[in-house]
């Protein structure tokens, strides 16, 4: 992604990725409270990219794929490829972290979510070997509680780390990030699992 980092840490980069990721055209919906809110929700779309780790110990992010606009009006996909091309790299050199995306509001972690990245840990695996120490694969939903279209604040995101089954959210805080543990998904074979809630 042009203009973004590269970054030591994948918190670094995070901080930086949720307000670019938020900041786009209608990646925001509001709260669902809101009078206007259905409207916003039928206009929304969601982004998604890759943040790898390069072997320059470098954290970096893929362009972004978009979603379209939907006639479903519960569902927001995004067709992310399952790899980066960065032609400075050799191919199979890049390590994948986390698979990045808006949520328009403040909901959780979909079916589609839980899938997608459990089907990428298949593909590159469950952890990456980085300079700082092992990071586990997961998906990262980003959201903002403000009803602001133009200019929404990061207020927190929601993660799903497959190695480790937590499902966690994660809200700021003054500047710091508290970690809430809101469940667990128990995979009960290959194609079904359920949540266990915290």
């Amino acid at each position: 992604m042009p203009a973004f980092g590269p970054f030591d840490t994948f918190s670094d980069a995070l901080q930086a990725a949720c307000p670019l990721i938020l900041g786009k055209p209608h990646a925001t919906a509001g709260r669902s409270t809101e009078q206007n809110f259905q409207l916003r929700w039928r206009l929304s779309r969601e982004y998604c990219a890759w943040l790898y780790y390069t072997p320059d110990q470098k954290f970096e992010m893929s362009m972004l794929a978009v979603g379209p606009l939907h006639e479903e009006s519960r569902k927001r996909t995004c067709g992310l490829p399952s790899t980066v091309v960065d032609p400075r790299y050799a191919p199979g050199s890049l390590g994948y972290v986390f698979v990045l995306h808006n949520h328009p509001y403040d909901n959780v972690l979909s079916d589609l979510d839980i899938r997608f990245i459990v089907a990428m840990a298949v593909e590159h695996g469950v952890t990456v070997k980085t300079e700082g120490g092992v990071v586990p694969l997961s998906i990262i939903a980003f959201f903002s509680l403000s009803s602001s279209l133009e200019n929404p604040p990061c207020d927190g995101f929601f993660q799903y780390i497959p190695a480790t089954g937590e499902l966690l959210r994660w809200l700021r805080d003054d500047n710091a990030w508290e970690r809430q543990v809101i469940g667990r998904v128990e995979w009960l074979d290959d194609t079904r699992y359920r949540i266990v809630r915290e």
